[in-house]
């Protein structure tokens, strides 16, 4: 049984058990790796993300893992530009999806964004995932277009735009969906 098996058994994650950390090498095989297989039909490599971690010393990189008892249940990145983040990816274990994972991780990617002076931040999103798309649109999130067949060269991602990040009005966008979620 995997350890992902196992969180079955528990309760629900509630943001007090969950906790954000940096990702680390051995992250990679214990747990990442899993989800990434579960999240995409044709995911990043255990190389792809071995070098991402690598990157992360340059400033220009940002990866975090989210764990519940110990055991990773999501992950997430950015990738800065200029004044700008990119969403590389939030992941979830099937798991211990809908239960708040997903929304902490982009709490914990919006504050960064916001520390390392982004003004705006984006993203691609299948077209097909409007779960993903719902969450987004929460964090301000607004369809810029469309990228065709992005995704495997099958299917089509939207790109998504939020701006002013460093305004008072974000920060409050913030405060309400910690509030919310209980983070």
């Amino acid at each position: 049984m995997s350890v992902i098996e196992r969180l079955l058994q528990r309760e629900p994650i509630d943001g007090k058990e969950l906790s954000i950390a940096p990702m680390r090498q051995r992250d990679i095989r214990k747990g990442i790796m899993e989800i990434e297989a579960a999240a995409y039909p044709v995911g990043w490599s255990q190389n792809v993300f071995a070098t991402e971690i690598e990157q992360v010393g340059r400033g220009d990189r940002y990866y975090v893992v989210a764990r519940r008892d110990g055991a990773i249940v999501g992950y997430a990145g950015l990738w800065f530009a200029v004044d700008e983040a990119h969403v590389t990816n939030v992941a979830v274990a099937p798991i211990a999806r809908r239960q708040g994972v997903a929304r902490a991780l982009m709490l914990h990617l919006a504050e960064t964004a916001i520390k390392h002076g982004c003004v705006g931040w984006t993203l691609e999103v299948r077209a097909t995932s409007a779960g993903a798309q719902e969450l987004y649109s929460e964090f301000g999130f607004d369809g810029a277009g469309v990228r065709q067949k992005y995704y495997d060269n099958v299917e089509d991602a939207i790109v998504m735009w939020c701006h002013e990040i460093q305004s008072d009005d974000y920060r409050a966008r913030l405060d309400q969906i910690r509030e919310a979620a209980h983070v």
